[in-house]
């Protein structure tokens, strides 16, 4: 599995299959097993990277964990996805995934052919209330206290894959460097650099936005604001938590392969003509 040096740390990845390049982008203490089910299915057809952030999965801790921000991710995808190839990627995000996704298409449309986002940061309609909500929960001590009960809440976890990836995000929230890492990035979501709205009429690729209608960390109401944002992408529900795609992979996959096959170009039988 290959390795490289970014802005946000040494970050590894998983690639598998060939063909058009679709990179996977999981939340904050997250991993690429989170997306198993549908990353077997889609490397039938294309070449999936599925990458890991500091800490998390095969990726080595970040120097400074207290300095993590969404941003800095954002830094990192940057970096790995200037590495992978000249064509324009796919990206899907999930949550901090998919504001770094979106920042990367705005920031540089030729590296990126369509953007998925799922149940994304970047575009919340910031208010007293929520950032109270981000800076409370980026609060070290609180951090350590909630997360674990907080992650089984918004994930709720109704199958094995997604009751493990509740489990091993559960795990390294127990961990002194996963709650440095997480509290600095929820500080981060309350601040300027994280809103994306002010740009979002500058995102040209074509973009497809899937919310978890059950989650209780970025709720529905917030995937309509993030929708009204991007008027031009569409808008699909699923009856899941926070992620998605490993609550319910094939439902995941119903909305997101018309998507593809569309966005590319391809028959997925063939997907290389």
């Amino acid at each position: 599995m290959p390795f490289v040096p970014t802005r946000a740390g040494t970050l590894a990845y998983h690639v598998r299959g060939s063909g058009p390049t679709v990179v996977l982008l999981p939340a904050t203490l997250h991993d690429h097993h989170d997306f198993d089910a549908v990353s077997a299915d889609l490397a039938q057809h294309y070449r999936v990277v599925a990458v890991n952030w500091p800490g998390c999965g095969d990726s080595p801790p970040a120097p400074d964990p207290h300095a993590v921000t969404a941003p800095l991710l954002a830094d990192g995808l940057e970096d790995l996805v200037a590495g992978l190839g000249e064509e324009p990627a796919i990206l899907i995000g999930n949550s901090v995934g998919g504001f770094a996704a979106a920042r990367l298409a705005i920031r540089q449309p030729h590296r990126v052919a369509g953007l998925v986002l799922v149940n994304t940061g970047g575009f919340l309609p910031m208010n007293p209330i929520l950032r109270l909500f981000c800076r409370t929960l980026g609060t070290p001590q609180v951090a350590r206290l909630i997360l674990p009960a907080f992650i089984r809440l918004y994930m709720q976890a109704d199958n094995d894959l997604a009751r493990a990836a509740r489990d091993r995000a559960v795990a390294r929230a127990r961990t002194a460097s996963g709650v440095a890492m997480t509290a600095a990035l929820w500080r981060s979501f309350a601040t300027d650099a994280h809103d994306l709205r002010p740009v979002a009429g500058t995102l040209t690729a074509p973009a497809l936005i899937v919310w978890g209608s059950r989650d209780t960390a970025i709720p529905l109401p917030i995937g309509r604001a993030t929708h009204r944002a991007l008027p031009g992408a569409r808008f699909e529900t699923l009856p899941t938590g926070h992620v998605p795609f490993a609550s319910a992979p094939e439902d995941f996959l119903a909305v997101l392969h018309p998507f593809l096959t569309q966005t590319l170009g391809t028959t997925e039988g063939s997907p290389h003509q």
